[in-house]
């Protein structure tokens, strides 16, 4: 008769195990459905040394999962190693996909194309409004002395080597990180160049005269004779007398908005950077030139101009002159060319 009840008794737990087992597999089959089928993606950020219940915690927190208790113990089941960084996740996703995808690191990044001409403070004001780092952090990283010296750059910030591009980062990258992958880009894309100087003192001086012939040309197959000019006019000890200067002055130095015209005031302040003040080129770059303008500076073609002026605003194209009397007899109008970014 007691064998009877043992046997009674062993059943009757088996059936207890069993119920409280499928009722703990269907609660934790309910705290891996998604919160919300119809939810839209957010971005969710982890952050560098946060532990697997602080995460489970902020995603339960952020309505993405269930219970963080069930995403702490399911990530360590797996078990899961979840990666710092940015990650676009949806309510609709179940707590394993959320996991997986943080245990993967497939982060979320952001495109960004920043055009030929742009200065540092113009590139840093992009990324700003990009979202991918604030104009303070990206100025900090361009003027990072760590990095200048580990690219050979001999000034005091990477202006004229951040290389106009598309690019690709992911949200949360640090400063430093993008402008090295832009300086990098740019010995990328110019050491194939024909002509490139050997030293980087030569390479800066070609990246000044660039910067100027980045703002100076409009229509690529001019870039070429406008090199020529400056190039003609550094030979003689002629000033450059570029605008674009004069306009860097005005815009990066004075911090004032960009000028619809110049007036003779303008090509009399007191700077380095004035062109018409003093020949040779001024102290640094002026922009961050593409390749045309690389490509034209690395190669002025010989020439005997020594003036440009631009005839025609609508098709940007420019009559190239020998003489001063020349030069006058093509017009009086100056253009200026818009400024870059804007």
């Amino acid at each position: 008769m007691k064998s009877v009840n043992y046997v009674k008794l062993f059943f009757w737990l088996i059936l207890i195990v069993a119920a409280v087992g499928s009722g703990m597999f269907v609660a934790f089959l309910r705290m891996d459905s998604p919160v919300d089928p119809s939810g839209e993606p957010v971005l969710f950020t982890v952050k560098k040394g946060s532990s697997i219940l602080y995460i489970s915690s902020s995603l339960q927190n952020a309505g993405l999962v269930r219970s963080a208790f069930a995403a702490t113990v399911l990530a360590r089941i797996r078990p899961y190693s979840l990666k710092a960084g940015t990650y676009r996740v949806s309510p609709a996703m179940n707590t394993d996909a959320i996991l997986r995808q943080l245990h993967e690191g497939r982060q979320e990044s952001v495109r960004i194309t920043i055009p030929e001409g742009l200065t540092i403070t113009k590139t840093a004001r992009h990324f700003d409004e990009a979202g991918i780092v604030s104009s303070a952090e990206f100025l900090e990283a361009c003027r990072n002395r760590r990095i200048l010296e580990q690219f050979g750059i001999p000034s005091a910030s990477a202006e004229g080597f951040l290389f106009p591009d598309t690019y690709q980062f992911h949200y949360g990258v640090q400063g430093d990180e993008v402008v090295s992958t832009m300086i990098d880009n740019f010995f990328r894309k110019t050491m194939d160049m024909e002509n490139l100087p050997d030293t980087r003192e030569k390479l800066f001086e070609k990246v000044i005269l660039a910067s100027i012939v980045e703002r100076e040309y409009r229509v690529a197959r001019e870039a070429p004779l406008i090199a020529s000019v400056f190039a003609n006019r550094l030979k003689i000890g002629m000033g450059l007398q570029s605008c674009s200067t004069i306009e860097y002055i005005i815009t990066e130095i004075q911090g004032k908005p960009h000028p619809t015209r110049l007036l003779t005031v303008d090509l009399e302040i007191p700077s380095d950077y004035n062109t018409y003040l003093w020949a040779g080129l001024p102290p640094g770059p002026i922009s961050n030139p593409g390749k045309t303008a690389l490509s034209a500076a690395f190669n002025p073609p010989r020439s005997k101009y020594l003036y440009f002026r631009l005839t025609d605003p609508v098709q940007g194209t420019h009559v190239f002159t020998s003489s001063l009397d020349e030069h006058v007899d093509a017009g009086r109008e100056i253009y200026l060319k818009k400024a870059a970014g804007n």
